[in-house]
């Protein structure tokens, strides 16, 4: 009866927990356990983050479409896919024709890759590796082609530009090489955004009845990833660099930018905002795409970066000033960022600097 199973199962319950741990239940006995300690030098082993990936169609569709609609490009050349993840950008390489492909990946999602090929039939053409780019060794002196989905949330966060890089002066031909993408661009735009600053900053000052607005500076030092709505946008969008991925040297990345943002009403500015477009301009036609706000949402989203001050400013008035970006020292996949800037206006004189920390 049913009174019976539920003791029967309480029982059993019991007899796990209160007797000794099933530790082939919890998978301690196999190669596969692994801490959130293992993690953070393995993070793209997490399933979620590729299936967010892959489900970013704009990302993804953008360079599907780069591969099969841009066949001369791929067919019967040596193909090095950097930071292969699933492998699904070596497929589509495949797909088109290309006579070889390496697929390097430095996290466990290697050996998923692996059988992905495998059950695709195409072992033959795609070769997986496991290992960093700057350890392994490839079956091959050059390759014809690198591609690589290598960009992070502010373009330079957590990326692997570095690692195509490396890879572009070891193995590249230098005849008509080419880098997909070739070009990436960040821009800046400036944003009101109240009430989201209230619930994020403004938050600190008062917990529950307690003063914890030491915990604002703090929070204002973080750039927050979030979608942004087109409607927020106060000022003109300004380009602050393009990297050329063909010719840069790792230096590059970091820099000074100077902007100008021209006020296209009378609003309140809360925070600037960054966002970075990539460009594939090896192809029959000029394709990429913009992870703005005014274009179709990805996983990457916009940075944003709040002010100290809220600005009032009236159409036409002009913010200016410059942006600094560099790999953090201690840690260069983290991202240090000075913003100094003013404003002279009818209502509101500023002049101020703060720093940023993406970490």
């Amino acid at each position: 009866n049913l009174d019976d199973s539920i003791v029967a199962v309480d029982k059993a319950s019991e007899d796990v927990f209160m007797g000794e741990p099933d530790v082939s239940f919890f998978g301690c006995d196999g190669e596969d356990d692994k801490t959130s300690a293992d993690y953070c030098f393995d993070s793209y082993s997490h399933f979620g983050i590729h299936e967010e990936m892959l489900k970013d169609v704009v990302r993804t569709k953008t360079y599907q479409n780069v591969i099969y609609r841009n066949k001369f490009l791929f067919q019967n050349k040596v193909v090095l896919d950097v930071g292969a993840g699933t492998g699904i950008l070596s497929l589509f390489c495949a797909k088109a024709g290309a006579a070889h492909v390496y697929a390097v990946e430095c996290s466990h999602m290697a050996d998923m890759a692996k059988q992905i090929v495998e059950t695709n039939g195409l072992p033959d053409v795609v070769t997986v590796l496991k290992g960093k780019i700057e350890e392994i060794e490839l079956p091959v002196a050059k390759v014809d082609i690198i591609i690589s989905e290598w960009m992070g949330y502010f373009l330079l966060f957590e990326n692997m530009l570095n690692t195509v890089l490396y890879a572009r002066d070891k193995w590249l031909v230098i005849d008509d090489e080419v880098v997909l993408p070739d070009e990436a661009s960040l821009y800046l735009t400036a944003i009101e955004d109240a009430d989201y600053k209230d619930d994020k900053i403004e938050f600190w000052n008062n917990v529950y009845g307690f003063d914890m607005s030491c915990i604002k500076k703090q929070a204002m030092m973080e750039p927050f990833v979030d979608t942004v709505d087109q409607k927020q946008i106060v000022t003109n969008c300004h380009l602050l660099k393009t990297m050329d991925i063909s010719k840069m040297v790792p230096g590059d990345a970091s820099f000074t930018a100077s902007f100008k943002l021209i006020a296209e009403r009378d609003d309140y500015i809360h925070a600037f905002v960054a966002y970075f477009d990539v460009s594939f301009t090896k192809c029959h036609k000029l394709m990429g795409f913009s992870t703005g706000p005014r274009s179709r949402a990805t996983h990457w989203k916009q940075t944003v970066l709040y002010l100290e001050d809220v600005l009032t400013i009236c159409e036409g008035e002009t913010i200016i000033g410059s942006m600094t970006v560099a790999p953090n020292k201690k840690n260069p996949r983290d991202v240090d960022i000075m913003v100094k800037y003013s404003l002279s206006g009818r209502r509101c004189v500023v002049s101020r600097v703060q720093f940023y920390k993406m970490r």
